[in-house]
């Protein structure tokens, strides 16, 4: 395998008028061949080649300066010249995988030459890549796409990988599925973020069951020695009211009403997220974009019984929590009761 790295070749001061001149190189196993151009400093290419030489007489390898380049080359396979359509070539180094990332993949052969005299494939990836390598892998992807169907961000899906990797290495979850690993390090990584999301909506998106995730959580932040900030009210409403087409003034008072319920300590025990579901309710009803219980239900995640657990805890006191430039369409007295 040929590994591109940059280098910086050390010129003759009196012959070019520069001290470093940037360049690629490509290591072998029996030296080093310079590929590319290199700039004279005088506003003229001079082609390179040959192995551990270029067609410069003055070039010094003794005082080099290497840099390793571990992104992906810029690569062209078009017939005119004059015409540019560079492409990407290969990956960029996984700083998450052991080294397992910079072999070559080879795909399964179809063809009669791809086996051998006893019908085995004679080119395997787990040849070429360890089962640790493997194993994170297939995790990552798995990260990615449950991130990718709830459109979580870049950041969420690095610190997901991060601490996959982590428990993976210290192996304190042995006997755990990685997939109910890597859900609940997603599950993690949104509350660390501050972006959280909700059991259900992580279960949605992986094959795990809330029980199991929920067990995973306990059992990787115990592992890590790390914590997550307690969700509130207000970590989801933005959310949910967007998600239910609700204007910014039920979304404000909603906002409103759970932060006062819970300072009135009008919901003891029960979850933030059926305590944002009954705000949600009591503001729609109070407003013309009235919504009923199952589809709040259906975007918050949580049954209709729920909500009318909490909704019940609030209503009583519902004319302390409204905002005071609250719009009425109903009165409070005319709220139902449930």
């Amino acid at each position: 395998m040929n590994l591109i790295v940059k280098f910086i070749l050390t010129y003759d001061k009196a012959a070019f008028r520069a001290n470093h001149v940037p360049c690629s190189v490509v290591l072998h196993q029996d030296g080093i061949r310079v590929v590319g151009t290199l700039n004279s400093g005088k506003g003229q290419s001079v082609s390179a080649g040959g192995k551990g030489k270029t067609n410069l007489p003055v070039t010094s390898y003794n005082e080099c300066d290497r840099v390793i380049d571990v992104g992906s080359e810029w690569r062209t396979f078009s017939n005119e010249k004059a015409l540019k359509d560079p492409s990407r070539v290969g990956d960029a180094q996984n700083p998450l995988l052991n080294g397992g990332d910079l072999t070559t993949m080879i795909s399964k052969g179809t063809g009669a030459a791809s086996f051998d005299e006893f019908g085995n494939s004679k080119y395997q990836n787990r040849r070429t890549m360890s089962s640790s390598d493997r194993a994170m892998l297939n995790a990552f992807k798995e990260i990615s796409t449950m991130a990718d169907r709830i459109n979580l961000p870049r950041n969420i899906i690095d610190r997901t990988n991060n601490l996959f990797k982590q428990v993976y290495e210290q192996k304190s979850l042995k006997g755990r599925a990685n997939d109910a690993i890597a859900s609940a390090c997603l599950y993690i990584a949104c509350r660390q973020e501050g972006v959280p999301r909700t059991f259900k909506e992580i279960c949605a998106v992986s094959r795990i069951s809330k029980k199991e995730i929920g067990r995973c959580f306990k059992l990787i932040l115990k592992a890590l020695e790390t914590s997550v900030d307690l969700i509130t009210t207000g970590d989801f409403m933005s959310r949910f009211c967007s998600n239910l087409g609700l204007p910014k003034q039920v979304q404000m008072a909603a906002t409103f009403i759970a932060r006062k319920a819970v300072e009135l300590d009008l919901v003891p025990g029960r979850s933030p997220i059926s305590v944002a579901a009954a705000a949600i309710y009591m503001a729609s009803q109070a407003s013309a974009e009235k919504k009923t219980q199952k589809e709040i239900g259906d975007i918050a995640g949580v049954a209709d019984v729920t909500i009318r657990q909490s909704y019940r805890l609030i209503y009583p006191r519902a004319a302390e929590l409204f905002p005071p430039d609250f719009k009425f369409d109903t009165p409070v007295d005319k709220l139902p009761q449930l």
